[in-house]
């Protein structure tokens, strides 16, 4: 019989491997061959493995690692910039003035890297993004060592990185054919609302999503304010518009997707759509409160994301968990809505899904990517361990995320990042609130 040889080993007090769902597997050890699990097995079983590298985390759990399913990374650097304002007074006359004076490659560049640093620590393996110069969001998560879904965004108005819909477009395909081959980077067409975007753009994008077999990632039904602005315009809301436009299609991720009706939610069912339900800026904008339980009910697939640290102001999926359970029972009504598995199947495997990548990443199963966070339950605050998985979705703290494996790559070892050198990344952010403070 050939010799079984791994690159790594773990041996973790838990393994939870998100399918099959709720399952929690003791005394197992999970073994990585170059990027890949090679096994996933009782431990006395896997010594019958020769592994090169062996770790012991007897007090963790292991757990796929988290796909914050919509951001703006670059925007750290405006993190606490201008906090507590309506959204589109928040937008207009703040985010975006400051985004035509300052953003630049060396901006989104300096702004990915430190989002990257944060996500990384606190268990993020994977991230969809949307900003304007998405080449330099792609060079700093690939020198991170993270996988990336960089939206190739588009709106109508001019910026410092297109002066028209078409110049967005050519400069965003172009980057998908330069970087197509690399395993850490992934794409979407990112049309950034319907209130930015006219008909004849969101024509092209579904055009493009049908030829290059691209997601779709845009802002929809985020506020009421949006649906009126449609309706005077338009005469319809805004997803009425969309569908009439062949943009609800399995490859749809409709960020946010808080004031939705009955009819919407169907029409998301039934064309395959995707939702990333963004709790934290939804509160902090008083956007309102996305209808998560009937969404998951109507059969439609929605994951987690954080949106961007001037919203937010955090990266911090784990306390996205908790507050998507919470807010799910209540405006459920129901303290059964949103279990805690469901609530952690959401912030891996169903964000992988919606990215078409679930047959790579978002659980931990054989021959998938080793893409793995250790968490750390011996801790005050998830002590007594009765259930695993309730106490990392409502007690444990991101703190708590000692290692992250990428594609079997370390790329954080006790609480520090082996990719990004924190230091000189936090010097950087100092650097831009001079300039950005000052303006």
């Amino acid at each position: 019989m050939s010799e079984k040889i791994a690159d790594l080993r773990i041996d973790a007090g838990r393994i939870i491997p998100v399918e099959p769902e709720n399952t929690v597997l003791s005394g197992h050890s999970l073994l990585i061959k170059n990027d890949r699990i090679a096994a996933l097995l009782p431990s006395a079983e896997a010594d019958n493995w020769i592994s090169r590298e062996r770790v012991h985390l007897p007090g963790h759990a292991l757990i796929p690692g988290l796909v914050n399913l919509h951001g703006h990374a670059a925007m750290t650097l405006l993190r606490g910039y201008a906090d507590d304002l309506p959204l589109m007074t928040w937008l207009r006359e703040h985010i975006w003035p400051a985004e035509e004076r300052h953003v630049s490659p060396g901006f989104v560049r300096d702004g990915t890297r430190l989002a990257c640093l944060e996500m990384l620590k606190t268990g993020v393996t994977c991230f969809n993004d949307m900003y304007f110069f998405s080449e330099a969001v792609v060079e700093a998560a690939v020198e991170a060592g993270m996988r990336v879904a960089a939206g190739l965004i588009v709106v109508d108005a001019p910026t410092p990185y297109a002066a028209d819909p078409d110049g967005y477009l050519q400069k965003g395909l172009a980057l998908r054919d330069a970087w197509i081959d690399h395993p850490l980077a992934h794409f979407c067409l990112a049309p950034h609302a319907p209130y930015t975007v006219g008909d004849r753009t969101l024509e092209k994008i579904a055009t493009y999503a049908a030829q290059l077999d691209l997601p779709i990632h845009m802002h929809i039904h985020e506020t009421e304010a949006e649906i009126q602005h449609s309706l005077a315009q338009y005469g319809v809301r805004p997803l009425a518009r969309l569908k009439a436009l062949g943009l609800l299609t399995p490859g749809l991720i409709a960020v946010h997707a808080v004031h939705l009706n009955e009819e919407e939610i169907g029409w998301l069912a039934s064309h395959g759509c995707h939702v990333a339900h963004c709790p934290s800026s939804n509160l902090k904008l008083a956007s309102g409160f996305a209808p998560v339980a009937a969404l998951l009910a109507a059969g439609v697939n929605v994951g987690i994301g954080t949106d961007g640290a001037a919203s937010n102001n955090r990266l911090d999926m784990l306390g996205e968990l908790r507050l998507a359970a919470l807010l799910g029972k209540a405006v459920a009504a129901d303290p059964a809505a949103l279990p805690a598995h469901r609530v952690l199947r959401m912030a891996t495997l169903a964000g992988a899904r919606a990215l078409g990548l679930d047959a790579q990443i978002g659980s931990l199963e054989v021959g998938k990517m080793a893409d793995v966070a250790a968490i750390n339950l011996d801790h005050p605050a998830t002590q007594p361990c009765y259930d695993p998985i309730s106490q990392l979705v409502y007690s444990a703290g991101s703190d708590q995320i000692s290692h992250v494996w990428i594609g079997g790559k370390a790329v954080v070892i006790e609480g520090r990042c082996q990719t990004l050198d924190e230091a000189e990344i936090i010097g950087r952010a100092h650097v831009w609130r001079g300039r950005i403070g000052g303006a």
